[in-house]
């Protein structure tokens, strides 16, 4: 049997694609340039494709963050983060190049880690992080070609307010929306990424603008012996059903950069009556491939 082991490649912030039998990894590792994709059948051994996005084909020149892909009506979308802004580019293949048409931000404010939802009904959602006295995360609405958004009547999600969640500055971010059952699972990443204590939760709603209300058994993901810093993840659907959370953790219990990139099964559970998320991690030792 084909197996992985933790962490799989350096990086920060991934981002797994599935698309027609290959998995594709985004990720904050070129900062100063743009994006670097990497391919692979069964995320255990994968393939550098080179960049997918370089600055000069977008907005943005410095600090290209946290990308996240969309595969929507033969077009491939990816939100990105630069100069501490969001940008949509597009492409028709996932491995890129990754262009703007007009080079723009979605919001002229400060704004990154942008995450696409779309519903069961087509409307389009977006997720991000805005700053008023910490990272604070918010909602709003996008417009059907995924090129604008609905700043006007962009709703405030929450802030951190945990104690878990304030053990090194006042912050949630990298949101991701799983809908299971009708419900809106909303996971976010808190605590300053360089905190051992960097860590994912989870908030619930019967809606994708809210009401969210935080889990009582947070945090979901954690530090533990081995493994310090884990967040800022996002989530992939084998073609066999199997939930995985990626996400980033320090390179050691000593170093926090570079950042490492790590892949844990995750699960749908019924506890006490109420359906609960749970990511079976951080784990080192092997672990089966997909």
């Amino acid at each position: 049997m084909k197996e992985y082991v933790n962490p799989i490649m350096e990086g920060a912030d991934p981002f797994v694609l599935y698309h027609e039998g290959s998995y594709y990894l985004y990720a904050t590792n070129a900062t100063s340039e743009g994006f670097k994709v990497y391919s692979s059948k069964d995320m255990a051994s994968w393939k550098d494709e080179g960049f997918c996005l370089r600055k000069e084909d977008v907005m943005g020149d410095q600090g290209f963050w946290a990308p996240e892909i969309i595969y929507r009506n033969g077009l491939f979308y990816m939100v990105y983060v630069a100069n501490e802004h969001l940008g949509v580019a597009t492409s028709t293949s996932p491995l890129g190049p990754f262009k703007q048409r007009e080079k723009k931000w979605l919001s002229e404010r400060q704004a990154i880690d942008g995450h696409f939802f779309i519903d069961d009904d087509g409307k389009i959602y977006l997720y991000y992080v805005r700053f008023d006295n910490g990272n604070v995360l918010y909602v709003t609405t996008m417009s059907d070609d995924m090129l604008s958004i609905d700043e006007e009547n962009e709703k405030f999600i929450f802030r951190a307010s945990e104690d878990w969640e304030l053990k090194d500055e006042s912050v949630v971010e990298g949101p991701f929306i799983l809908k299971h059952n009708g419900i809106y699972f909303l996971t976010y990443s808190a605590n300053h990424t360089r905190s051992p204590y960097y860590a994912i939760g989870y908030a619930t709603s019967s809606s994708s603008m809210g009401e969210f209300v935080k889990y009582e058994g947070n945090p979901i993901l954690k530090m533990n012996e081995e493994v310090n810093g884990v967040g800022h993840h996002s989530f992939v659907k084998t073609p066999k059903g199997e939930l995985v959370c990626v996400y980033h953790s320090h390179y050691s219990k000593t170093q926090f950069t570079p950042r490492t990139i790590c892949l844990d099964r995750a699960r749908f559970e019924v506890k006490k009556g109420k359906t609960i998320l749970v990511i079976e991690g951080p784990t080192k030792t092997p672990q089966p491939a997909f």
